[in-house]
């Protein structure tokens, strides 16, 4: 079985031969990616099938007509088939799902570019 198209322009599906076991893979499982389609930075690797990634945006404040810097966390599913090619520092392309935990509702698609 080979990697399923996933409907996203610009995804690059993963790059392993062997499909991977993984239920919540949006390219060998069930799971579908649907809502919103978001970028970021991976700051944590440490769960297995998790990374933490940070989001940095500005908010305006408006009794001082100024804006101000914010950022925020996500818990996001890594599928096996891409658990070699993210690393730490990398930003990276996720995409909305079901809940598959308490605080996952979001799966590392692809790799957008490397960090240091």
């Amino acid at each position: 079985m080979s990697a399923r198209n996933i409907g996203i322009p610009g995804v690059n599906l993963p790059k392993n031969k062997e499909p991977c076991k993984d239920v919540n893979c949006p390219f060998h499982g069930t799971s579908r990616i649907r809502g919103r389609i978001l970028k970021g930075v991976v700051v944590n690797k440490n769960s297995k099938n998790t990374v933490i990634i940070k989001r940095d945006y500005v908010h305006f404040i408006k009794k001082y007509q100024r804006y101000e810097r914010r950022n925020t966390r996500l818990a996001c599913h890594l599928p096996e088939c891409l658990e070699n090619e993210i690393n730490v520092g990398d930003l990276v392309r996720v995409g909305e799902s079901r809940k598959i935990s308490k605080t996952k509702a979001f799966i590392v698609l692809d790799k957008l570019s490397r960090g240091e």
